[in-house]
């Protein structure tokens, strides 16, 4: 087994055991203090994003799946925004910013896309190194779930509803 395979399996394990953590011990970490930093130069803080449900998604531009995903993502948050459903798509530090730029031009996502130049994002939630991966943080902060790959769309929808409901 080469090398990089064994990292990527004992990447998805560990993200595995985070998610049985999450799931069956029903222990829900704060999500990390970051502040995002938008390509139009937004700030936004976790801490200013309280009291909605929010979904991270770390993607990049040359991640077939994760454009491939984006529409859905899309979708997602056009349905459930009026309910207090924010999204942050984080581009990986390997992505060229002009990529990423001319990407959100063309395809003009209705929510926050933001630069992850340094890493510090991605390693703030958990080093993430594969795209996509998805985080969705309730209304009072806490990180409910992570998904690596692409989810499963109908069941994050009903997680999103379940967690729109929690005042």
């Amino acid at each position: 087994m080469s090398r990089s395979t064994s990292l990527i399996l004992a990447a998805l394990a560990a993200g595995a055991i985070a998610l049985g953590v999450y799931t069956i011990v029903g222990i829900k970490p704060a999500a990390p203090a970051v502040t995002f930093v938008s390509i139009q130069g937004e700030q936004i803080t976790i801490a200013s994003l309280r009291g909605k449900v929010v979904l991270v998604n770390f993607w990049a531009t040359d991640c077939v799946t994760c454009i491939r995903e984006m529409p859905d993502i899309v979708a997602t948050y056009n349905k459930y925004r009026a309910q207090g459903f924010e999204t942050i798509a984080v581009a990986m530090k390997y992505d060229p910013p002009n990529y990423v730029l001319d990407y959100a031009e063309k395809t003009r996502p209705p929510f926050k896309v933001a630069l992850d130049p340094l890493g510090e994002l991605a390693r703030a939630f958990g080093d993430v190194k594969l795209t996509p991966t998805t985080f969705i943080i309730d209304r009072q902060g806490r990180l409910v779930m992570r998904i690596l790959g692409a989810p499963d769309f109908a069941k994050l929808h009903m997680l999103l509803e379940e967690k729109l409901r929690e005042s």
